[in-house]
């Protein structure tokens, strides 16, 4: 088991217990009313956890309660580890933000552009630019993920077996070699996309590294900060605690339990950085804090101070926010206010999206409804856990803002 967060009574931190209350009270009418199986939440200030709680069923034959040791799939909640381990690389001088894609994956430097036509017949012109690692951490790069369906390169995506999962033999770099030979959405640097930019940047890491994804997890993320539960698979002795997948059934709203195709749990070929661990609240609140502390935790430093400041800069041209410059978001919230850093969203302008927030504040969630924030300016962190897919589907991030910050007495 991993070492938690110590935990405090809630208004030791300025946290008023009655008012954190409310926070139960409201996602339990989600599992009421079966709109959730379950959930679980934690809410962390000054390094301590104030508030936890759970509610609900982990399995889809409601025998197993959704638990603090609850593993799930956390989606693209990964990124954030991705983007942490490049930014290690960067800081030894391995990498650089402004190096080519291409100088280590070789195939992204023959992507084309579309520029219009259909999926079948596309019309493509050349790079103006080459596509950089700074690209990649910042969804810029052009890439795209097929489950959007927003455009005819999705459906291209789609069609090469890029949904919800990846076609059957590929590992990673089999993957990138596909990516690379279909078309760009756009020039690199010139919009922001949600994409498969972090599977491609942990391909980046293992090349540089000359290790596994995994194995540099391991050795240089995971065991350091002592998350002991987190990892690309689910072994053995932790499968009986793996909270099952849920949709939510087309009729009646209720959750259901997913279907195989989407919830695979055998050991991944495919190590995805964007979107392919698995880990336990515990041990996010260990990578949250280690953000919150300036990149250490307990005597293991991951990052220098300077870097993780860098990083939870908005890096969008202009200091714009994500509703100027990305394409549609696959999210149940518009991103008015909030830009994109290195591997995180970060609020430029609080007041802009109208929900409770500071500025500052660094967060992302992953595919199954499951979220976190860092907020620097409250010494805040906040993770929330339940597995129902797509994240889309009911407004759970914003309703979990309102309800932590009024909590905030001092």
């Amino acid at each position: 088991m991993s070492a938690p967060l110590p935990r405090v009574d809630p208004r030791e931190v300025g946290l008023s217990p009655e008012r954190l209350s409310r926070l139960d009270d409201h996602f339990r009418r989600y599992v009421d009313d079966g709109r959730l199986a379950g959930w679980l939440v934690a809410v962390a200030r000054h390094g301590r956890v104030a508030h936890m709680s759970s509610y609900g069923s982990a399995d889809a034959a409601r025998t197993r309660d959704f638990t603090e040791d609850t593993v799930v799939r956390l989606y693209s909640m990964t990124k954030p580890l991705t983007s942490v381990a490049a930014m290690m690389l960067v800081e030894r001088g391995q990498l650089a933000l402004k190096d080519p894609v291409a100088n280590f994956l070789p195939e992204f430097g023959e992507s084309q552009v579309f520029t219009g036509g259909s999926a079948e017949s596309p019309v493509l012109v050349p790079q103006e630019r080459p596509m950089l690692i700074w690209h990649l951490l910042t969804h810029t790069a052009g890439l795209t993920y097929g489950f959007q369906q927003q455009d005819p390169v999705d459906e291209m995506y789609r069609a090469a077996g890029f949904e919800w999962g990846y076609p059957d033999g590929f590992d990673l770099d089999d993957c990138c070699r596909v990516w690379a030979s279909l078309p760009l959405l756009f020039q690199p640097g010139t919009e922001w996309n949600y994409s498969v930019a972090t599977d491609v940047l942990g391909r980046v890491v293992e090349v540089v590294s000359g290790r596994s994804l995994d194995r540099f997890f391991e050795d240089e993320i995971l065991g350091p900060l002592g998350m002991h539960e987190t990892s690309f698979s689910v072994p053995d002795e932790r499968r009986e605690r793996l909270a099952d997948l849920f949709i939510p059934d087309g009729s009646t709203g209720r959750a259901v339990q997913a279907p195989a195709v989407l919830d695979r749990r055998n050991p991944p070929r495919v190590l995805s950085g964007g979107g392919g661990l698995y880990g336990t609240i515990d041990d996010y609140l260990r990578f949250c804090q280690m953000i919150l502390n300036g990149g250490e935790l307990d005597g293991a430093r991951l990052l220098g101070r300077h870097t993780v400041s860098y990083m939870a800069r908005n890096h969008l041209p202009g200091d714009v926010d994500l509703e100027a410059y990305g394409r549609p978001l696959f999210s149940e919230t518009t991103y008015d206010g909030i830009g994109f850093g290195l591997g995180f969203s970060v609020v430029i302008d609080a007041a802009a999206n109208k929900v409770p927030c500071s500025e500052g504040e660094l967060a992302w969630g992953g595919a199954a409804s499951t979220a976190f924030w860092i907020d620097p300016a409250e010494s805040l962190s906040v993770v929330f856990l339940t597995q129902l897919l797509p994240s889309s589907t009911h407004p759970i991030r914003p309703e979990l803002k309102q309800l932590v910050y009024q909590s905030l007495i001092n």
